[in-house]
């Protein structure tokens, strides 16, 4: 029987990591014309004001990369990424506050 494997790629993203415009096109795999069109729909909010100064946390490299591989895996527009950026948002917040019920409700249970 063949065995079969698949590769995994991951990168560590340091919360204090700051990169510009070319750096973030480059570990994201898309255009400065796509990351542009990312900034001008409100899906990053880089620091700078000018595409020359915009520096990128490891939060918005998280956030870029989610949202070219939702245009790409999914075939989703810019809007459509968007949107469903926003929906995985809030399910993020909505289950670490469930986590956090739960740790509260642990704690005063176990007294």
């Amino acid at each position: 029987m063949a065995e079969t494997t698949k590769d995994l790629e991951g990168v560590v993203l340091d919360e204090a990591l700051s990169i510009t415009l070319a750096e973030l096109s480059a570990v994201c795999r898309a255009s400065d014309q796509t990351v542009r069109l990312m900034v001008h729909e409100g899906l990053l909010r880089p620091l700078g004001e000018r595409p020359d100064q915009w520096r990128f946390s490891g939060a918005q490299i998280r956030r870029a990369r989610r949202a070219v591989r939702l245009q790409r895996d999914l075939e989703l527009n810019l809007a459509g990424a968007a949107l469903a950026l926003e929906l995985l948002d809030q399910i993020d917040a909505l289950q670490a506050r469930i986590r956090n019920l739960e740790f509260q409700l642990g704690s005063h249970t176990e007294e």
